[in-house]
């Protein structure tokens, strides 16, 4: 992101992950980092199990930073862990969960409910920037 100043010079700055982990402390809580055409880059910091659930619209990608990640499907699981990245097709009803602490980025469309239309307490509010 850019900004200017009195002199109408812009500022060029990248985005840290440490640092914008350091910003919040709720888990299963999306952050938005960054914007690309109609796509958000939000981090999440997860641990324990969150719900089933589907998008029936996008496909949800999940890079993993740090930790270990498994995502179970109704007939397997894969694991995820830091350095790698997986890409839940739409439609596809899965769970994600971690034993110890996961920071991860996800990049999806804009508008997208993280719990799909399942809905309930682990619902993250959208368009929460850090």
């Amino acid at each position: 992101m850019s900004s200017t100043n009195s002199s109408d010079s812009k500022v060029y700055q990248s985005i840290n992950f440490a640092s914008k982990f350091k910003l919040f402390s709720e888990q299963w809580s999306q952050k938005v980092i960054t914007e690309m055409n109609d796509y958000q880059f939000k981090v999440a910091k997860l641990q324990g199990d969150f719900i089933w659930h589907d998008h029936a619209d996008t496909d949800e990608s999940f890079i993993v930073l740090e930790g270990q990640l498994r995502i179970d499907f109704r007939d397997g699981h894969v694991l995820i862990s830091a350095g790698e990245m997986y890409v839940v097709p739409k439609g596809v009803e899965h769970k994600p969960s971690a034993v110890d602490e996961v920071k991860l980025l996800l990049i999806e469309p804009r508008g997208v409910v993280n719990t799909g239309a399942e809905g309930g307490e682990r619902t993250s509010a959208l368009d929460v920037w850090i």
